[in-house]
C-alpha cells in the first residue's frame, strides 16, 4: 500500500512538472511557430506573429515581402536568448543564412527579435520587424 501511494504521489508530481506554466509553453509555441515558418520561407505569415501597435508605427510593404520571396532559408540558428528582467519578454539572437533563388547567393544576416508578452491580447509578439536580406 505505501509503495502504490509512493508511485501516486511520484506520478502527480512529474505530471505538475512536466505541464510547466502555462505562458512559458505559449511562448515557447510563439517561438517554435516563428522558427518553422522562417526555416520554411513562408513569409507572408510571418506578420501575424507581429504586434499590431509595432506594425503601425513600421509598416511592412509589399516590396518588404517580396524581397524576402527572393530568398530560400538554408539555416536558422538561435545564438543567445536575453530575458528580460520584468520577465514579460526575451530578446533572441538568431543567425539566418539564406540564398538568393535567382543567383544563389548566400547571405549570413544576424537578426534580433524583441519578443513580449501582451497582456490585453493574452499572446507572445514581436516587437521587431522581419529578417532583413538587405543587411549581412
Amino acid at each position: 500500500m505505501i509503495v502504490r501511494s509512493s508511485i501516486f504521489i511520484m506520478a502527480l508530481l512529474m505530471l505538475a512538472a512536466c505541464g510547466g506554466d502555462r505562458t512559458s509553453r505559449e511562448r515557447q509555441e510563439a517561438l517554435d511557430g516563428w522558427e518553422h515558418r522562417v526555416r520554411w520561407s513562408v513569409y507572408d505569415s510571418l506578420v501575424d506573429f507581429i504586434h499590431p501597435e509595432w506594425l503601425e508605427e513600421n509598416p511592412i510593404s509589399e516590396l518588404d515581402l517580396e524581397r524576402l520571396h527572393q530568398f530560400r532559408i538554408t539555416e536558422y540558428r538561435v545564438r543567445a536568448i536575453l530575458a528580460h528582467p520584468d520577465g514579460e519578454g526575451l530578446d533572441r539572437r538568431t543567425r539566418i543564412r539564406m540564398v538568393n533563388i535567382h543567383t544563389q547567393r548566400e547571405r549570413i544576416i544576424d537578426h534580433t527579435e524583441v519578443w513580449r508578452y501582451d497582456e490585453d491580447l493574452k499572446r507572445w509578439l514581436l516587437h521587431s520587424g522581419l529578417p532583413d536580406p538587405r543587411r549581412y
